[in-house]
């Protein structure tokens, strides 16, 4: 249990401290930039911003959720997920840096509090930890949805970079589905779209 906390720890400083990186080619990166009048920038920014906080966010709710994991077995899924958001994280702060945006100031807030939930939902069971990763997933697929609605159409980078962000987060939820993940009780879901919304709203300002 020790060697996981230490592990645990140092994941928490890479997330917030350090630069992140892709072992994949960023999405959209060979297409050209598109012609953005700054209204249009601070937006799209803004949207990047949020999807940069549900990755920081993602990345405590499973680290949280394989401390407390009760087999091996889950605990390597949660692992292989929180790898693939630290992908996601590279490719969304650099293209808030491309749009001259900023991180939120908030990130050790929203880490802090995804990862208190993410040991809260591990302790459930790996039936209900994964669930919970399963009803996540599908949850920021919406928002990336919506994302996509909000985008301009001629701004490629950042639009192939939510279409492959939402590709992987549909696998990770089929993924926990399928190795058991328990559906959660509508409750449950309703307040974790409630804390959802709270976060989208401030993290793009903040």
């Amino acid at each position: 249990m020790l060697d996981r906390l230490i592990i645990s720890f140092d994941r928490a400083l890479r997330t917030l401290a350090a630069e992140p990186r892709s072992m994949r080619a960023v999405p959209g990166a060979q297409q050209p930039e598109a012609v953005l009048d700054d209204s249009q920038r601070q937006h799209v920014a803004g949207l990047m911003r949020i999807n940069h906080v549900g990755e920081i966010c993602a990345q405590a709710l499973y680290q949280g959720q394989a401390l407390t994991a009760r087999t091996q077995h889950s605990r390597a899924v949660l692992e292989h997920a929180a790898d693939e958001e630290t992908e996601h994280l590279a490719w969304t702060l650099q293209r808030i840096r491309e749009l001259g945006g900023r991180p939120s100031l908030l990130n050790p807030l929203w880490y802090g509090g995804a990862l208190a939930i993410g040991v809260g939902a591990g302790l459930a069971g790996d039936r209900w930890s994964l669930g919970f990763l399963a009803e996540t997933e599908k949850q920021v697929e919406a928002h990336l949805n919506s994302h996509l609605g909000k985008v301009p159409r001629d701004d490629l980078r950042s639009r192939e970079i939510l279409e492959q962000m939402r590709s992987d987060e549909i696998a990770h939820a089929e993924m926990a589905q399928e190795l058991g993940g328990a559906a959660l009780p509508g409750p449950v879901q309703e307040a974790m779209r409630l804390a959802s919304r709270v976060m989208t709203t401030v993290a793009y300002r903040v």
